[in-house]
């Protein structure tokens, strides 16, 4: 299987003692990854290294073959992301948004922008300001943008947070689709443990800044009766909860 991201003995770590410790995972294509641990056990500033934001302490970061560090571009170039919360510009029309965004890739015409606002859901609010939307149609515009150049990874902070029971069942359909359909390979981090064991196809755990295990959803759910309960027990068994 062809590895798609490859952290090595990643390492940030803050003032306050908190951030990351040796991390180091890989993911293959057409995976849905899930980043699973309590607010503040680190996954966000991973997410930020893996994305240019904060610049590690140690270790690298490899995308499609390209460290972060060494080519930051190369790595990039074919990577959607939302970190923290999905940015738009208030006064211009969710169309006009994903225009904006448009501009940063060489092949996204009006037609595509149609197409990524039919499959987050929100066509039919085009013209409408995202200043009048709720934060569940934030993060559908922001998915949005997202996926606009057809990324073959997309990195997503927190993706589900914020949406009503019926758009996160929409956001995941959205997500399994694009993995299944285009391979697309999802990094998403969150700390909504059922979401995660619904969206995900392999599992990390991170706790106060270290990864406890990596496992596949199903390899998990034949083992422990749900997600939950492995969480505790891998937490458990690292002697801190």
């Amino acid at each position: 299987m062809e590895k798609v991201i490859e952290i090595k003995n990643l390492s940030k770590v803050y003032k306050n003692g908190r951030g990351i410790r040796d991390i180091s995972l890989d993911i293959h294509r057409g995976e849905i990854f899930g980043f699973l641990g309590p607010n503040g056990a680190g996954k966000t500033t991973a997410m930020k290294i893996m994305t240019g934001l904060v610049t590690p302490d140690s270790g690298d970061v490899k995308i499609l073959g390209h460290s972060i560090l060494e080519n930051f571009e190369g790595a990039m170039e074919k990577v959607g992301c939302i970190i923290e919360t999905a940015e738009s510009y208030p006064y211009l029309t969710a169309f006009e948004n994903l225009r904006q965004f448009a501009r940063y890739y060489k092949d996204v015409d009006s037609k595509r922008i149609e197409e990524v606002l039919e499959i987050t859901g929100i066509l039919k609010y085009k013209n409408e300001k995202p200043k009048k939307f709720s934060l569940g149609m934030k993060q559908r515009l922001g998915i949005a943008a997202a996926i606009l150049s057809k990324p073959e990874v997309v990195i997503l902070d927190e993706p589900l947070n914020g949406l009503d029971v019926e758009g996160m069942i929409h956001m995941r359909n959205i997500i399994k689709d694009l993995a299944e359909k285009e391979k697309t390979t999802f990094f998403i981090s969150s700390h909504l443990i059922h979401d995660v064991e619904l969206t995900c196809t392999s599992i990390g755990i991170l706790y106060d800044g270290k990864m406890l295990n990596v496992d596949t959803t199903d390899n998990i759910l034949k083992n422990y009766v749900s997600l939950e309960n492995y969480f505790i027990s891998e937490v458990e068994r690292n002697g801190r909860i």
